[in-house]
């Protein structure tokens, strides 16, 4: 593990974060996050999930400490952290307008960083044949469907190629395929040195493609580490309620098999 990594890693320490004076994240501490790696957040409903994206992307109000590297995010003035975070948030709110290509130079334009009308423009291009929808550049973001809707989200918190990407559940809407396609270039930012934290649902997804696993119930951290210290059948009975088997398919991957619900 490299000095560098180390000192640019994301660090969370006693953190509370809610919503008009209701707590949602009570006192949350976090391992260190280094550069290069996933962390999946995962939980039940109602576990925080996204409340802890979005203190960290400074969307809801938090106290405590929220530093990525030297800095301290919860300090930093709305446009300089916009040029370390990229967030991709559940869904876009309706009736947008704007078509694709405006909406990812809209972002670009967000982060502490001036440049030519063409540079962005052409950065903006980039990003959309990067992820495969260059051809939806011009469709109003409104008319598009919802898994087209996903991508083109993630390609405004890709855009100005963050040290931070926050992503909310990004391949809830996607087909198989664009899943995985989503997933791949993710997996790729992070081994370009990006940090990735990523709310999911489905566990075995989560084991297959993060680092590190994060375990939210009732806004406290139940434990991380890596998918298969964290992905166990005692974590899914106290959790989840549920009794479940945890084994490996013949890739070595973690499957879980869900037998019932378990009874207090």
């Amino acid at each position: 593990m490299s000095d560098t990594a180390v000192d640019g890693a994301l660090r969370l320490s006693s953190v509370c974060a809610g919503y008009g004076g209701r707590p949602v994240i009570g006192q949350l501490t976090l391992s260190a996050i280094l550069p290069g790696t996933i962390t999946a957040i995962v939980g039940p409903n109602g576990a925080g999930k996204s409340t802890l994206l979005r203190a960290v992307a400074g969307f809801v109000p938090a106290q405590g400490g929220i530093a990525l590297g030297p800095d301290d995010l919860l300090a930093m003035r709305p446009a300089r952290r916009a040029g370390r975070i990229g967030f991709m948030p559940q869904a876009l709110p309706a009736g947008i307008a704007l078509s694709v290509l405006e909406t990812v130079i809209g972002a670009l334009k967000t982060a502490d960083r001036a440049e030519p009308q063409a540079a962005t423009e052409a950065r903006a291009v980039a990003v959309l044949e990067r992820l495969g929808i260059l051809h939806l550049a011009l469709e109003p973001l409104d008319r598009l469907s919802g898994g087209q809707r996903q991508i083109a989200s993630l390609a405004q918190a890709i855009a100005r190629e963050p040290r931070l990407l926050l992503l909310d559940e990004p391949t809830s809407a996607l087909d198989l395929r664009h899943q995985l396609s989503v997933i791949k270039t993710v997996r790729r930012l992070a081994d370009d040195g990006c940090i990735v934290l990523i709310v999911l649902h489905d566990l075995a997804f989560a084991a297959r493609w993060s680092d590190n696993i994060v375990v939210l119930d009732g806004g406290a951290l139940d434990g991380e580490g890596p998918p298969a210290a964290v992905v166990t059948p005692a974590m899914l009975r106290r959790v989840y309620g549920i009794h479940a088997r945890v084994e490996r398919c013949s890739a070595g991957s973690i499957q879980i098999m869900t037998d019932d619900l378990a009874t207090a």
